[in-house]
């Protein structure tokens, strides 16, 4: 009951809304690795505050560990945990060409001692030699990964299993991560994630009025949601999208928060109202660089020293920048959840031009 002791201090017995105490104990009932560097920094902009006149803090998620961290590592803790606990010798994921879900699977089943495959979808048509062996395919190589190629418009959930069932007719016990780990087991690790926040706030006495992070495949802003309102913590969760429009985007967080409330026993925890999506920053699509994004990665290295990934972060970043600039968080103090990325920087090298300050779209 220690767990619970520190979350009626931190948040006030009142703020546990009616969820039984087992609640606060769940998580340790579900299989995981600790093989994340956890609790991530939470850090104040201070140059970009003052540059865009709002409080903004920095929660670093690009330094969970594993292969230069992201936010898949929290997620991966619990799936490749019930891999083990399921026999698996082998994970096979799927996702983009540089995806980042990919590199840290990869790098997760080389501390374990798992193989590892994964189905890489051509979302972008890029011929950039760059593109398609560096960055984080450089990575998944490094870390004994084999990886499958496949043009955009596939159903790669179903190639997936496919390539499941030709993996386990030569022997192999195959366990089968979805693209971005974002499944109601991977969503655990953004619950967790809420706990440590809200703890980090408390310990620090600080007040957020918003968290904005980039949102993709669901995973974590789920989980950020369900373990948020489960504590009553009153901490609207913006996010930043970088793939779907905005009701298919919404739809996917809330289905997934709801089967995620469902699996840690407090059903009904969370609201079609607590979900929420900004999709005006996705631009062209999936993987695609924009002007705003690549403006958000110059800025948060010039004036912060921290990287991100023009594929997601920069793109929650860009929300971040230009709903700052329009007034929208006016008197607010707000927390950027950064979910990691850089070393797909690599990879899309052609998208800079330092001698034309930076950008080349």
């Amino acid at each position: 009951m220690q767990f619970l002791h520190w979350i009626k201090q931190s948040i006030g017995s009142t703020s546990l809304g009616n969820q039984p105490e087992e609640f606060f104990m769940h998580l340790a009932r579900f299989p995981r690795v600790f093989l994340a560097h956890l609790s991530t920094p939470l850090e104040p902009m201070e140059r970009l505050s003052k540059e865009l006149g709002v409080e903004i803090w920095i929660k670093r998620d690009d330094c969970t560990g594993m292969s230069t961290g992201g936010n898949k590592t929290r997620k991966l803790e619990f799936l490749m945990a019930e891999a083990l606990d399921q026999g698996a010798d082998m994970v096979m994921t799927q996702g983009a060409t540089q995806t980042n879900h990919g590199r840290q699977t990869a790098a997760f089943a080389a501390k374990l001692g798992l193989k590892c495959h994964i189905l890489l979808e051509d979302r972008t048509g890029y011929q950039d030699g760059n593109y398609n062996t560096n960055g984080n395919v450089l990575l998944d190589h490094l870390h004994g990964a084999t990886t499958q190629k496949f043009p955009a418009g596939h159903d790669m959930p179903g190639e997936m299993e496919r390539a499941a069932e030709a993996k386990r007719a030569e022997g192999h016990k195959v366990y089968v991560i979805p693209g971005g780990g974002s499944n109601p087991t991977g969503a655990l690790g953004y619950v967790n994630a809420a706990f440590e926040l809200l703890g980090q706030a408390n310990d620090r006495g600080l007040k957020f009025d918003r968290l904005v992070h980039a949102t993709g495949s669901s995973g974590t802003q789920a989980g950020l949601v369900t373990g948020l309102c489960a504590m009553n913590a009153q901490l609207p969760v913006l996010g930043i999208g970088t793939r779907a429009p905005m009701e298919k985007q919404e739809n996917m967080v809330f289905d997934l928060a709801c089967r995620t409330a469902e699996k840690l026993g407090c059903p009904g925890v969370v609201q079609r109202s607590d979900v929420m999506a900004n999709t005006d920053y996705v631009g062209e699509g999936y993987g695609l660089p924009t002007k705003s994004g690549l403006e958000a990665i110059k800025m948060f290295a010039e004036l912060e020293g921290i990287l991100l990934d023009p594929c997601y972060s920069a793109k929650g970043a860009a929300g971040l920048i230009d709903l700052a600039r329009k007034g929208a968080f006016y008197g607010e103090r707000i927390v950027f959840l950064h979910t990691g990325g850089a070393a797909a920087l690599g990879g899309y090298d052609f998208a800079f031009d330092f001698s034309r300050n930076w950008v080349t779209l």
